[in-house]
């Protein structure tokens, strides 16, 4: 299958591998940037060392504690924010068009992108 799309509560991704240039789709219920596949790529492996940061952490925090965590690549830039198990994820586009996103409750977004096969 070479198109697919996910949605779910707050968020939305999709991939078109025959898509010349922007073959990843982001998204918000209300908003959507387009991804070439090295920016994919990116975003895809920040976003988990992203969680595997805030999972390690998680070890040295009192249960009310929150943190901030970014990563970036030349081409990407993140932010989790909140708690391990409940965090947002804000993100910077830094190539070409540059764009912004959000997404309040970014563990079913990470959870949905890391079933997206063929990657």
């Amino acid at each position: 299958m070479s198109r697919i799309l996910k949605t779910g509560h707050g968020w939305r991704l999709g991939w078109n591998a025959a898509a010349s240039e922007f073959k990843g789709l982001i998204g918000g219920d209300d908003w959507a940037i387009e991804l070439t596949e090295d920016e994919w790529n990116d975003f895809r492996r920040l976003s988990d060392q992203l969680h595997e940061a805030l999972q390690q952490i998680a070890q040295e925090l009192m249960d009310e504690e929150r943190i901030a965590c970014e990563l970036e690549s030349d081409r990407i830039w993140l932010e989790a924010e909140g708690f391990p198990n409940a965090y947002s994820l804000r993100l910077i586009v830094q190539t070409g068009r540059r764009a912004e996103g959000f997404w309040e409750n970014a563990l079913e977004l990470r959870h949905a992108l890391s079933t997206i096969e063929g990657f």
